[in-house]
Parts: C-alpha cells; sequence; structure tokens
C-alpha cells in the first residue's frame, strides 16, 4: 500500500486555480520531489495532503487517512505527518528546547523530555538548547524546524522548501540531515523548485505547473551512452537487448536488459562503429525544460 495517493486534487482561491487534477503516488521508504517554478501549486499541493487545506475536487489518502472535498483531514491525519513549513512559527524567547518541547506536546508526541532531547542532539543543536530562539542561526533555525516536524515520529514527512534562504553551509547542513532521513528509509515529499535538490535527494518527482506535467525518475539505474563514429539506426539491432533506445547525433542511449558485451557485439556485427561505451543519466534540468515546453503547447 502506498504512502500517499493522490487522485485528481484540484484547488482554487477567489476563483484562480491553484492545482488542477494532479494525481501520483509516493511509496513507503520514497523520497518524493515536488518541483516546479514559484507559483506553480506545489505549496497549495503540499498543503492538501498534510491536511491543512481541503481540495475542491478529488481524493488522497496519505498514511491511510482520506483527505477529500470538506474533508481537510483530522487530528487522526496531522497525528500521522509531519509538515515543515516555510515560516515554522517559533516563539523567538523562548529556547531552542522549550519551543521543540511545546510543539511536541502540542502534536501530542510520546515520552517528550526523550524524544527532544534525541532529535535535539541528533541535530547538532543540544549545544545551543538553551538559547533563545531569536539568537540561532538561520542554518539551526531550519534544522530545529525539521525536528519539530519530526518529533511525534510521524509516517509522512512534508518539507516545503526546506533550504529557501539559506547561505551555502546551512544549505548542505540541511541537505544532509534530509539524506540521514532518507537512508533511513523515511517517506519524505520534498517541495523545492531547486532542481539539484531534488537530484541530490529524490527517487522521483512531479512535475507541477498548476497541473501534472509528468512524473519523472530521477536515478535511471544501468542507462548507457554508446558513443558512435557516425549516426546509427538501431531498429531490429537490439531486439531483445534493450528496455528502451534513443538516439541524439551519433550517440545511442540504451536501457538495457542484456550484459554490455553482448549489446556491443550485437552492434559491432551490424555495423556500428563503437567509440565509447559509459553510463549515463539524464540532467534533470533538461528533462525539466523539455516538459514545461511541451506544457506549453497544449
Amino acid at each position: 500500500m502506498a504512502a500517499i495517493d493522490a487522485r485528481a486534487l484540484s484547488k482554487s482561491f477567489g476563483g484562480r486555480p491553484a492545482c488542477r487534477e494532479v494525481s501520483f503516488t509516493v511509496e513507503r521508504g520514497e523520497v518524493f520531489g515536488l518541483l516546479g517554478p514559484n507559483g506553480a501549486g506545489k505549496t497549495t499541493m503540499l498543503r492538501m495532503l498534510a491536511g491543512l487545506y481541503a481540495p475542491d475536487s478529488g481524493s488522497a489518502e496519505v498514511a491511510g487517512c482520506l483527505v477529500g472535498p470538506g474533508r481537510p483531514g483530522g487530528p487522526e491525519l496531522r497525528a500521522r505527518v509531519g509538515l515543515l513549513t516555510e515560516a515554522p512559527g517559533f516563539y523567538d524567547r523562548l529556547t531552542a528546547r522549550e519551543n521543540l518541547t511545546f510543539f511536541a506536546r502540542l502534536q501530542g508526541a510520546r515520552e517528550v523530555e526523550r524524544r527532544c532531547s534525541a532529535l535535539l542532539e541528533r541535530f547538532g543543536l543540544d549545544l545551543h538548547a538553551a538559547r533563545p530562539f531569536a539568537e540561532l542561526s538561520r542554518g539551526m533555525k531550519q534544522k530545529l524546524a525539521i525536528a519539530r516536524a519530526l518529533v511525534h515520529e510521524p509516517e509522512v514527512v512534508f518539507l516545503d522548501e526546506p533550504t529557501v534562504g539559506l547561505d551555502p553551509e546551512a544549505t548542505r547542513e540541511v541537505r544532509s540531515v534530509i539524506a540521514a532521513l532518507a537512508a533511513e528509509h523515511a517517506t519524505i515529499v520534498l517541495c523545492t523548485h531547486h532542481l539539484d535538490e531534488v537530484e541530490r535527494l529524490c527517487s522521483r518527482a512531479a512535475f507541477i505547473a498548476g497541473r501534472l506535467v509528468a512524473v519523472h525518475e530521477i536515478r535511471q539505474e544501468g542507462l548507457l551512452r554508446v558513443e558512435l563514429a557516425a549516426p546509427f539506426a538501431p531498429d531490429g539491432v537490439l531486439q531483445g537487448l534493450f528496455r528502451n533506445v534513443r538516439t541524439q547525433g551519433s550517440a545511442l542511449f540504451i536501457e538495457p536488459r542484456a550484459e554490455v558485451p553482448e549489446i556491443v557485439a550485437a552492434l559491432v556485427a551490424a555495423g556500428a562503429r563503437i567509440l565509447s561505451v559509459t553510463p549515463h543519466q539524464d540532467p534533470l534540468e533538461d528533462a525539466w525544460l523539455a516538459l514545461l515546453a511541451e506544457a506549453r503547447l497544449r
């Protein structure tokens, strides 16, 4: 059973559509990206899935809880999901520990003191736990916000623009936290417009521009680039040896079924002159720009 199953979710504000019939699934233990330009509807989608907005139409099942029109979730859903918003809303005069403890109790966390101490230590905040929130650096504040999203041990974690406005050092710190969560097989939905962030952290991403443009596989294991001396049509030559193949100039991009030597032998036997065979992964930027251009033509 998927952690998230969104089916044709739509939401408008003042008659202006923010999301239109967006559908996708997120598997348990997956880091999934919501990618798109500013104003594309990513945050609206995230807030519907987290139970803050009720959709106008469509439905979703999130961590076993149903979200639909007139039904934005409820206490059961909020207990099962964690949410990092763009503006975390901590109390400036309370210390880091006091803030985290307050929200842990508000969210019904178990063993509040133990849980807060563990998260503060894990995110390198234990030495700063007694400092007022207003005195923390931007990176520390963001790590505390992620700790708050995790404090009640949710099944699904939503992160909305986790590195926005951070300097490079703080950005690296926050990304390392997310990567550590991913390594533990946490189910994470990462909402961002930074392509490199999705490429580093996610296995798949939904491209959103008001509506769903496509769901893209980020990590293409085993894709090969075969550089040839001259353009070559592979039709029929690699029958049964590949899942997909495309040409670009004198290069072939192959998703193989067979071992590399067998593919090379078939190409050579058909008269292809091979210059090199290397592993390949399509740059996410190329895929995104191509999909965006295609969407604008529809």
